[in-house]
């Protein structure tokens, strides 16, 4: 799909369907008071008769309207003007992109961006539109014996702008088709089963990421590599399993190689059977997303490398999978981590915080600005905050509030939690430094505070995206969230430091 802005008047577009909105009571936007006009009253006439209210999300479609080059007019429901807010415009977005994928149409002028959506720039609502567009014709076929007709989809999507704005909305154009390869990738790669995506599949996509883009380097610990670095806590998750676990690590370097980066860590379980702690048959099989965390990383990392950003990032994967097997670790085991503290291991259903505390250590030895680890870490986050909000906890009130903005630019919303020192003494052990879970009492906080003790020499922020990062039933799949809070988060970074 190709984006590109026109600068001329929307009734002699040669396009295939001009996209228009109507407000609350039939108020029509500025385009569509044009095509009005020059229909002598048609589209006035039609909304008369009660079949579309202007409702937010309501669509109508126009076939040869006098006077309009184009032989369709798409008229989209806007609401009240005064309510239009980031989500009733996402859901504008929605509605007209499923609209036009019913119809035959290839080509699309979209007079959308003439709106105010409060609190927000022309800037945001461009690059939210391409964003969504290109989002909204995913379909994830790869599995099906016999890929399903594919729907409609846009070849060529015209943005209405005035000549001033040009160069600002091809930027935006830019920064959305960019996020948009970025989701691409995550969902592609959490899709997958677990048969296919192993760690060392995820490893595979890593270096070829490399291959695709000079600013990426990948390199992948094997579980030796791992040994002979300690990293006792991530063994005793990955020992269980036939599939050899991995740490995948891709550096962007996008500004000078002495430049300190930003780290992501994320979370890549490519099955969770809770191994010796075993889960119950119920939603077993949505484990195949519990390496949302690190898909959420390798989109990101797509997106950063399409855009170039000026910044270095390193992406790290800990890419294990936790079965149950005479080899798997037993409950009571105790194990070192890389740091050198001692794991009791109670319950090896919580396997995240034991894989991801070791990369953690890991990354020490760059020295970063900042690192935010992503992982589906606990059922309890979806008991506190459902599926809006992402759990964010940090140990930097400035990274916390970097994050926050940026979840709230996107629309890709967190929620910060405490992680006092009063939550600590629930991870006591009387047998080894710490135990890997606590009570049923707060354990999302719990969780987070156990990575928090591998996390004391840099600035660090934690997501749990267990309700966030996919949908189950008949809607099954990834969400490709938090891809848009964490590219966001970069690109304020790249701008902050004077790109």
């Amino acid at each position: 799909m190709q984006f590109r802005t026109f600068t001329g008047n929307p009734v002699k577009s040669r396009t295939h369907c001009v996209v228009v909105g109507v407000h609350d009571k039939n108020n029509l936007s500025s385009s569509a008071e044009r095509l009005d006009k020059t229909s002598r009253g048609y589209i006035k006439k039609v909304l008369a008769r009660g079949d579309m209210s202007g409702a937010v999300g309501q669509t109508l479609l126009l076939q040869d309207v006098r006077g309009v080059q184009a032989p369709r007019v798409l008229l989209v429901g806007l609401g009240k003007a005064r309510d239009l807010d980031t989500p009733r415009f996402l859901s504008i977005l929605n509605s007209a992109s499923q609209a036009l994928a019913k119809t035959q149409t290839k080509q699309a002028l979209i007079c959308l961006l003439e709106i105010d959506v409060t609190d927000r720039s022309l800037a945001w609502t461009s690059q939210r539109l391409v964003e969504r567009f290109l989002e909204s014709t995913y379909r994830f076929t790869e599995m099906k014996g016999k890929p399903p007709k594919k729907p409609n989809s846009l070849t060529r999507v015209d943005l209405l702008v005035s000549p001033d704005d040009t160069e600002d909305v091809k930027d935006s154009i830019r920064l959305g088709e960019a996020v948009a390869s970025g989701v691409t990738a995550h969902k592609n790669i959490s899709n997958l089963p677990g048969n296919i995506c192993t760690p060392t599949f995820m490893a595979d996509a890593a270096k070829n990421l490399a291959k695709e883009y000079a600013s990426i380097t990948t390199k992948v610990l094997s579980e030796a590599d791992m040994t002979k670095l300690g990293m006792g806590a991530f063994m005793a998750v990955s020992q269980g399993s036939d599939q050899p676990g991995k740490m995948i690590i891709m550096e962007h370097q996008g500004s000078a190689k002495a430049d300190r980066p930003f780290v992501l860590v994320g979370k890549g379980i490519t099955f969770d059977t809770g191994g010796i702690s075993l889960k119950s048959n119920a939603g077993m099989a949505d484990m195949i997303f519990d390496m949302c965390g690190a898909a959420s990383v390798l989109g990101t990392m797509t997106t950063i490398a399409e855009l170039n950003l000026p910044i270095n990032v390193v992406g790290v994967i800990a890419a294990a999978e936790n079965m149950p097997s005479g080899g798997a670790t037993r409950p009571g085991d105790i194990v070192t981590s890389m740091s050198g503290q001692t794991i009791e291991i109670l319950n090896t259903d919580a396997e995240g915080r034991l894989v991801l505390c070791d990369a953690l250590t890991y990354i020490e030895k760059y020295n970063p600005v900042t690192v935010i680890d992503i992982a589906t870490l606990t059922g309890a986050a979806i008991v506190a905050l459902g599926s809006h909000a992402s759990a964010l906890f940090s140990n930097d009130d400035a990274l916390a509030r970097d994050m926050l903005d940026a979840g709230t630019a996107t629309h890709d919303r967190a929620w910060r939690l405490p992680i006092w020192e009063d939550y600590q003494t629930a991870l006591n052990s009387a047998l080894a430094d710490m135990q890997n879970v606590g009570g049923r009492e707060a354990s999302s906080i719990v969780a987070a505070c156990f990575i928090a003790r591998f996390t004391r020499k840099y600035r660090w922020a934690h997501l749990d995206i267990a309700a966030t990062s996919f949908k189950s039933g008949g809607a099954k799949g990834a969400t490709s969230r938090p891809v848009g809070l964490l590219t966001q988060y970069l690109i304020d970074r790249a701008r902050e430091y004077g790109a």
